[in-house]
């Protein structure tokens, strides 16, 4: 009797297990491959909760998946076994704006959640690049951040409980409702980045922020990366937090060019993107402290004359990921080290050796990110038939990860570890990682829960 068969005779429906349908489900956006026997879609917490107790008891692997826009491969059955596709569970269940906060499902996907608190005057502040298709579950599942982290933070500060179902298909609450707690071990904190090796989630409480009066957007445009990111240093230690600051490397600006060649940004070594919002007032201020203090180093800055002018620049920068592949369309983004996060004052050193890695190897390194909070992503496009090429970036994306060690750096600051960059945890966290394992076998004693990622 097959596995999916198995699962029928004890009630679970939907489930897939063709050939076709399981190469849907073999990989992410990563290189990561990994095909699993079957996908179960549940529709509530009960039937996660059966499929889960099933999967213990018989020692089978288990992932669960959202939209599969990882880049890691954190969602990819590296083992096999069930694939838990989440996507389904997609409510909104309550708004509650005097309580600050929402309850959602995990496969509620990031922008649907803020365009129904949009007429609230509320919205849920983490802003990933790809709000449009990722769901909340992945989202704190990897602590993901996006474009407005500096000034407001990432996923794990806006989670307040989880309902959670654990390797033995017994369901928990992490938190609680009131927006501070401090009873017992912080549980919820735990399972936020845990990337589904600890358990399941099928509810989140989350906290809400109110909708800023106003925003603008300034770009400051530079010579040289290097003075960009020196740039980014004074403007944070002048006191000014801007509510985004990303960065556009001139490799990165001429495939934004090509993609759209109605934008208006200049031939430069790098254009930082600053966002200020708030009040009018300080929106104001908070613009001409930033022109002031970039003015010794950049050579041009352009403040956004309206709201659309601003929210097609944003729009731009949303669509970078895939705008490499105009620079030649020969070649296909791949996803290897592309997720680093170092100190702030650090950031102009990480962008020096970012820059001697691509010379030395030949491959141009498209850089751009999240510069204000230090996270930089680094994109490559090889000729994926070519396998010398693959081999090379690779090595590259090897020294990226050393560097950024190197400079008290992460290997990853939002994108997740999963199964690409487990081996770089113990480098990094050091002795840690056995306090890691500990848990994860206390909690999943016969490793069923998302086998093989984050080095655990």
């Amino acid at each position: 009797m097959d596995l999916a068969e198995q699962l029928r005779n004890i009630g679970i429906e939907n489930i897939s297990s063709s050939p076709s349908q399981m190469y849907c489900y073999c990989t992410d956006a990563s290189q990561i491959r990994g095909m699993p026997e079957c996908v179960v879609r549940p529709q509530n917490t009960e039937q996660v909760s059966d499929i889960v107790k099933f999967a213990n008891d018989n020692g089978i692997p288990l992932v669960a998946r959202g939209a599969g826009t990882g880049m890691a491969g954190g969602a990819v059955a590296i083992k096999g076994g069930i694939v838990l596709d989440m996507s389904g569970m997609d409510r909104i269940i309550s708004v509650e704006v005097e309580n600050l906060q929402v309850l959602v499902e995990p496969g509620v996907v990031h922008s649907k959640l803020n365009e129904v608190l949009k007429p609230h005057g509320f919205f849920f502040p983490p802003d990933p690049g790809s709000s449009e298709m990722c769901t909340l579950g992945g989202l704190i599942g990897n602590n993901g951040s996006g474009m407005r982290s500096v000034k407001y933070g990432t996923t794990r500060h806006y989670v307040l409980d989880l309902e959670v179902v654990m390797a033995d298909g017994s369901i928990i609450h992490t938190g609680s409702k009131t927006l501070k707690s401090i009873t017992g071990y912080d549980l919820t904190g735990l399972m936020v980045g845990s990337e589904g090796t600890l358990g399941i989630i099928t509810k989140a409480l989350l906290k809400i922020h109110p909708l800023p009066k106003a925003r603008s957007v300034m770009l400051a445009s530079f010579e040289t990366a290097e003075m960009a990111g020196e740039a980014v240093v004074r403007t944070l230690a002048s006191g000014i937090v801007p509510s985004a600051c990303e960065i556009l490397d001139s490799t990165t600006i001429q495939a934004l060019k090509s993609y759209d060649p109605q934008l208006d940004l200049s031939n430069a070594g790098a254009i930082l993107l600053f966002e200020v919002d708030g009040t009018s007032g300080a929106v104001r201020e908070g613009i001409e402290t930033i022109k002031e203090v970039c003015s010794s180093l950049s050579f041009h800055t352009k403040a956004a004359e309206d709201t659309a002018e601003a929210e097609r620049i944003w729009s731009a920068r949303r669509m970078v990921g895939a705008a490499i592949s105009r620079i030649d369309p020969k070649r296909t983004r791949v996803y290897v080290g592309e997720d680093i996060g170092v100190p702030i004052k650090e950031i102009p050193v990480m962008l020096s050796h970012i820059h001697k890695i691509s010379e030395e190897s030949g491959i141009p390194i498209m850089i751009y990110g999240h510069i204000g909070d230090g996270n930089l992503h680094t994109g490559m496009a090889i000729d994926l038939l070519d396998s010398a090429q693959m081999e090379t970036v690779n090595k590259i994306a090897d020294r990226i990860h050393r560097t950024a060690i190197m400079l008290g750096g992460t290997v990853s600051a939002e994108h997740g570890i999963g199964a690409a960059r487990a081996e770089y945890v113990r480098m990094e966290k050091g002795n840690a990682l056995d306090v890691m394992s500990a848990i994860k076998k206390a909690l999943d004693p016969k490793g069923i829960l998302n086998p093989g990622k984050m080095g655990v």
